[in-house]
């Protein structure tokens, strides 16, 4: 058998004025049950406090009852005022909607500026831009001078990153190779987790990376 376990991390981070249908509201309203089901979501991206760790899993309550037997033993007590942080961020929601805002206004400013130089878009959620720069550069060089194959996420990050001093993931370093094909290849993953102004900063640097080349 199988089992789906969905990643809502990011599901209060969105843009349009519905907020998407998490996994077990899905299933829900389609009449079924939580079976092999389970969603899993934290503070993190909502709150903004990933040092925290704190978050919950909800569903299938038989996998749940093993998942509790794991966590058991191989998780960590979280401690009394970590948990009165918790429950203080849990219930409130006019700082996950003004954390909504913070990022709507980044992408509005900085979406435009890299869109002049990048195939960028602003995402349905999320705070990531997903940039191609498979057709950008026909060679770059990385930082110990060896030419890269065009369109090299790598290269182009290492170059960036010494020339710039501006971090970006390259993609093929968020999948794997399979049969022949890695999906992140030749793209490049933004964050625009920093306060505006050095957001801003950081595209335009991006932007003059670019054009240089």
């Amino acid at each position: 058998g199988f089992v789906i376990a969905s990643d809502e991390c990011y599901s209060e981070i969105y843009f349009s004025g519905e907020p998407p249908l998490g996994s077990l509201e899905a299933a829900t309203k389609l009449g079924r049950d939580f079976e092999r089901l389970v969603a899993f979501t934290s503070l993190s991206k909502r709150s903004n406090v990933p040092g925290m760790r704190s978050g919950f899993v909800a569903g299938d309550a038989a996998i749940l009852k093993q998942f509790l037997l794991y966590r058991t033993y191989h998780g960590s007590a979280m401690g009394p005022v970590v948990q009165q942080a918790s429950i203080a961020a849990w219930s409130d929601e006019a700082h996950v909607v003004a954390n909504r805002d913070k990022y709507r206004a980044k992408f509005a400013q900085v979406t435009p500026l890299l869109a002049s130089v990048l195939p960028v878009a602003l995402p349905d959620a999320g705070f990531y831009l997903w940039a191609d720069v498979s057709q950008l550069l026909p060679r770059i060089g990385d930082v110990s001078g060896n030419a890269r194959q065009e369109g090299d996420d790598v290269a182009f990050a290492l170059a960036l990153l010494a020339q710039y001093n501006v971090a970006v993931l390259p993609g093929s370093l968020l999948a794997r190779e399979a049969h022949g094909v890695n999906p992140g290849a030749g793209r490049i993953r933004l964050a625009l987790v920093a306060e505006l102004d050095e957001c801003l900063e950081a595209a335009q640097r991006i932007v003059a990376f670019i054009r240089s080349h």
